[in-house]
């Protein structure tokens, strides 16, 4: 074992993403290409963790610990995306957006290996930030605003009071509730029992007598279910409720016990009433048995339902059935187009995939014609919205000069940097290429930091970063120089098929005991042997 190893490998796992839509990958580009797919219908909330939600682990730039601020702010600055106020967000060291099980989707599964890999001394040791780096915006910064006479000094002191939030106290609970009863309107009735689930956290986050606190919540919050339950079972049904009541079954939130079938009913029940997203929740339960059988063809016509009445996330993924001809539908390219294009129109943080996938069929220029700038531009959209594989594709294009964009070390580092802080392997492992040749003025060449990004990216699996752990160790760049130890890489990289691990296995067999004295790479070979698959 190399004792000398900075990094221990994490624990082999099935990730939580493989429960989610058994069906092959919708990627119109090949398979190593992380797909973010559909995440949650926009402006319908959610509690957290929902097993029944849209296909896909939502694009977040939310980070956990492990990566130090500057390296956020190096990508900050060439992009001219400044981090949310109050913190400098940094990496998580998994998938973006953690570990949690949130949601289904219909792209790859992802398996970590299940090899077992060298025990070492130091478990803390991590890929660290490259200084930050100036210039080359690609969004003008908002001007500041002018200054103002009239604004006093006094006035700036004063604390800002939102007018529209309602206050949490029991007198304004009491007071609503009194109102509420002589209100007719099923959507006032619906807000008042959101509102005391809102107040219940509230409460119990700054009552300082906790158990008493604890009590009053418990209250607030059954009412506030039986009120969703009336909504949504009695009567002329209220769709919002029937949804927000299925997604209470679908997470066990609120005190209910996980329910899925329970769930799908009334996702069924509020799409009866052409409500978008949960004819969305309908197809997705169709397509992968949640809550209900299999039906592939049921879920086709769902999604084109909810498609029809303007969800954004089922015309992406309408678009993609037709393109690949998925859940036994016709391949029908012209129609896919069109709701891409539809759901491209919409796009948002939550929902930029279909710009990615029009980019691809730009640069591809076989189903639509072959346009490099508007594919930049989409991916340029796409990326600034937050989609990862956007974000990666751009580090490349930035890189090797393609789709009309320049050779810009600068860029081609911080959109790697975007990528590689919500865990996309592949950005990783490309990092370490800058690393390990460093650019001149941009990134300071780091043996170390170039190990340690391509073990980090190995530790998810992916071959080409375990071949090139391999290589490290067998060269003896960021680690002590150790045969064995790179074979033990090399054949987990050739258990992937990769031909250049079986190729390097070979030839060390061949050569037998005796030491190799193998030189450097350059950076064109750096690229050769770390990135190009």
């Amino acid at each position: 074992m190399g004792a000398h190893d900075p990094i221990a490998r994490s624990a082999s796992s099935m990730s939580m993403r493989t429960y989610q839509s058994a069906g092959a990958s919708m990627r119109s580009y090949p398979s190593q290409r992380h797909a973010n797919t559909l995440p949650p219908a926009p402006n319908h909330t959610l509690p957290p963790d929902n097993p029944i939600r849209h296909l896909t682990v939502r694009p977040s730039s939310q980070s956990g610990g492990g990566f130090s601020n500057p390296l956020y702010a190096a990508a900050s600055n060439v992009l001219g995306m400044g981090p949310p106020p109050g913190a400098l967000p940094g990496p998580p060291m998994g998938h973006p957006g953690g570990a949690s099980y949130t949601s289904y989707r219909s792209s790859e599964s992802s398996i970590a290996p299940s090899h077992s890999a060298p025990h070492v001394n130091n478990y803390n040791q991590r890929p660290s930030s490259f200084p930050p780096v100036d210039d080359g915006s690609e969004i003008e910064p908002r001007p500041t605003l002018p200054h103002q006479d009239s604004v006093s000094v006094n006035s700036r002191k004063t604390k800002a009071i939102d007018l529209s939030a309602p206050p949490y106290t029991k007198e304004y609970i009491d007071q609503y509730r009194q109102r509420i009863k002589a209100d007719p309107d099923p959507e006032a009735h619906f807000l008042y029992a959101k509102y005391l689930i809102d107040a219940a956290r509230k409460i119990r986050s700054t009552n300082k007598d906790q158990r008493s606190a604890k009590k009053y919540t418990e209250v607030l919050i059954g009412e506030s279910l039986k009120v969703v339950r009336r909504l949504a079972t009695q009567g002329d049904a209220y769709d919002e409720a029937q949804f927000y009541l299925a997604n209470c079954y679908g997470t066990g939130s609120l005190g209910l016990q996980v329910d899925h079938e329970r769930a799908y009913h009334l996702y069924l029940q509020a799409a009866k009433q052409n409500h978008a997203a949960a004819c969305y929740r309908v197809a997705v339960c169709n397509e992968i048995g949640a809550g209900t059988r299999k039906e592939p063809t049921r879920a086709a016509n769902f999604y084109r339902k909810a498609a029809s009445l303007g969800d954004t996330a089922a015309m992406y993924k309408l678009g993609m059935i037709l393109l690949q001809g998925a859940l036994g539908e016709q391949k029908n390219p012209r129609e896919a187009v069109g709701w891409l294009r539809r759901a491209a129109e919409q796009a948002d943080e939550e929902n930029p995939h279909a710009l990615h996938e029009l980019a691809v069929l730009h640069e591809q220029g076989q189903l639509v014609p072959h346009d490099p700038p508007l594919a930049k531009q989409l991916l340029t959209q796409s990326a600034h919205l937050g989609y990862t594989p956007s974000q990666y594709k751009l580090g490349q294009c930035y890189e090797y000069g393609s789709l009309t964009c320049p050779v810009d070390p600068r860029r081609s580092i911080a959109w790697y940097t975007k990528a590689a802080e919500k865990g996309d392997s592949e950005a990783e492992l490309a990092l370490s290429g800058w690393y390990l040749t460093g650019s001149e003025g941009v990134l300071k060449q780091s043996d170390s930091e170039a190990y340690l990004w391509a073990r980090r990216a190995a530790n998810k699996g992916l071959s080409n970063a375990e071949y090139a752990v391999g290589y490290y160790a067998e060269v003896g760049i960021g680690i002590k120089q150790d045969i064995e130890f790179a074979k033990r890489w090399y054949m987990r990289a050739a258990a992937q098929g990769n031909k250049r691990a079986m190729n390097r296995l070979t030839e060390m067999k061949r050569m037998g005991n005796k030491r190799l004295n193998m030189a450097r790479p350059t950076r064109q070979q750096a690229k050769d042997e770390c990135i190009i698959i």
